[in-house]
């Protein structure tokens, strides 16, 4: 699958970020240090020409993208198969209470483990599935297309399109930007 003219980028910074607290689909909104980096990434994101702009459709996602489509000049398409991992009974509780707790599923999620699945949410390898029929369709749709969404889909589709698990666990920073290959 060729993702040529698609850009992926992360959503800026929430106080669950800030904190190491899993967010999964809950509605966190970007805090002051994550509008700052929404309007660096919309200062980068102005310097091309987009044809489209799709974003996640949880607020931190939608938050960012609509700092962003401000200055390019696109009103952002929500897309669910951009949406970060249902994170299930982990859903807002703090990684160092998970990694005391249970410390294996954690080290499987660190790591990105292709089998890992969330206790009671959903694994990475669906979440995958639904992230690259995201990316097919904006690959089909009109190009440059820029989709903001969130570190976990991010890093998946990274791994899946580079063929390799390095991406799997990649560092990912808050309203970062990246194309695919």
């Amino acid at each position: 699958m060729s993702a040529h003219g698609v850009f992926l980028a992360r959503h800026g910074e929430t106080d669950y970020n800030a904190a190491r607290r899993f967010q999964g689909h809950l509605p966190v909104p970007l805090n002051a240090r994550g509008r700052e980096q929404a309007q660096e990434l919309a200062r980068v994101a102005a310097q091309q020409e987009w044809a489209t702009l799709i974003c996640s459709p949880l607020a931190r996602a939608r938050e960012t993208a609509d700092i962003v489509g401000a200055a390019i000049g696109h009103h952002p398409i929500e897309d669910a198969r951009f949406a970060e991992t249902d994170c299930g009974i982990w859903t807002d509780r703090m990684f160092d209470d998970v990694q005391r707790d249970e410390p294996e599923l954690f080290a499987a999620y660190l790591r990105a483990d292709p089998d890992f699945a969330f206790p009671g949410g959903e694994s990475f390898a669906q979440q995958q599935l639904r992230v690259l029929e995201g990316i097919d369709a904006a690959a089909q749709g009109p190009r440059p297309a820029l989709v903001v969404s969130h570190r976990g889909s991010m890093r998946l589709a990274l791994a899946a399109l580079h063929d390799d698990d390095a991406h799997r666990a990649a560092a990912i920073p808050n309203a970062s930007l990246v194309e695919l290959p």
